[in-house]
């Protein structure tokens, strides 16, 4: 029985370790440039939320003065007005904060492909480590 590769075991594990070594630090550049991505996303997210809140506020204030003032018209005393629409607003934002405070969780901005890239070419490493170690006893 001859091997089909006589190289030394030292020639060997060498390029192993030199073709890990380059297999992890593209990883790490693709792991870079998805946390990259991802940052873009959310400070393009954050500068609309925070444009939009600028624009928001004003109106929401002048809107809920209308309605403080619809509700005084129709017989309801001031103070009760204020406080059913000054409650209504006050539920609603609590309702929206919670909402955008899950969407911001840490997990969403994890470079998820880049992490199970980098799993998946562990595992072809062991099992190509495996592979040869079998030959090499079978010989």
């Amino acid at each position: 029985m001859t091997l089909r590769n006589e190289r030394p075991i030292p020639d060997i594990f060498r390029d192993l370790v030199t073709q890990l070594t380059g297999l992890f630090r593209t990883e790490a550049q693709f792991a870079r440039a998805e946390l990259s991505e991802k940052m873009g996303q959310l400070a393009g997210a954050l500068a609309l939320i925070v444009a939009g809140a600028v624009l928001l506020m004003p109106a929401l204030v002048i809107l809920l003065n209308a309605a403080v003032a619809a509700l005084m018209q129709a017989g309801l005393a001031p103070y009760w007005s204020a406080l059913a629409i000054g409650g209504g607003a006050l539920l609603i934002g609590l309702i929206l904060v919670a909402i955008g405070a899950g969407r911001l969780r840490a997990e969403r901005l994890v470079p998820g492909k880049s992490i199970e890239q980098i799993q998946r070419d562990a595992s072809v490493a062991k099992h190509q480590m495996r592979r040869d170690h079998d030959e090499k006893r079978a010989a």
